[in-house]
């Protein structure tokens, strides 16, 4: 599905992946770890550029419209999907399915009520719920998202991580979250300054395992 053999991977003029070889299987549900800086967000990119006609996007800043509402933000997720003069209608004037349709994927985010509430009166969970939410209506088989639940407890991020991993055939999902990546992943990639320093099926992992991609970060 995805495959990187010696490549460099960053931005500009700056190199983060010297010598990425890498390969993801469809099917697979992968965590990538590690600290800030380690390079999560742009082998993230990189992936995303092999297969973008493929794969739902929720990049971590969420990138959303701030003054349209949590219907007009997630409804975005089927722009690509839909003709322009639906597009135009729904975001003017939602039919009755759109609305059933965004409404019953609120629901599932516990946005029911706050479906038509423009997203700058949200708090910082709400918004990335919306994020998400736009990325699962894409309705594309591979979900890639950069922390996509950091802004929620534990129980309620994994509920949710669960949900969107349910929802589609394969994921990479950037955690920072040691415990949820265990439990909702089948395979960890542990990043540090560039490199791969971990590569495992999470069965074999432990937490102890994955707390060592962090030490130097201590």
């Amino acid at each position: 599905m995805f495959h990187f053999q010696q490549a460099r991977l960053g931005h500009g003029d700056q190199v983060v992946f010297d010598d990425l070889t890498l390969t993801i299987e469809h099917g697979e549900k992968v965590a990538l770890l590690g600290p800030s800086g380690a390079g999560k967000s742009t082998l993230l990119d990189a992936l995303r550029r092999q297969q973008e006609a493929a794969c739902a996007w929720c990049p971590q800043a969420g990138a959303l419209v701030p003054m349209l509402s949590v219907f007009h933000n997630i409804y975005m997720g089927s722009l690509s999907r839909n003709r322009t003069l639906t597009n135009l209608r729904n975001l003017l004037a939602p039919s009755r399915h759109e609305r059933e349709q965004v409404g019953a994927l609120a629901a599932d985010l516990a946005l029911h009520d706050k479906l038509f509430t423009s997203v700058d009166q949200l708090s910082g969970g709400q918004a990335q719920r919306t994020a998400l939410g736009r990325a699962l209506y894409t309705q594309r088989p591979i979900l890639l998202a950069d922390e996509p639940v950091s802004s929620l407890d534990e129980h309620q991020g994994q509920a949710l991580l669960t949900l969107s991993l349910a929802r589609h055939d394969s994921a990479v999902i950037a955690l920072h979250d040691r415990a949820l990546a265990l439990a909702c992943s089948d395979r960890i990639i542990g990043l540090n300054q560039g490199q791969i320093v971990l590569d495992a099926a999470t069965r074999s992992l432990s937490l102890s395992d994955l707390d060592a991609l962090y030490q130097d970060d201590a």
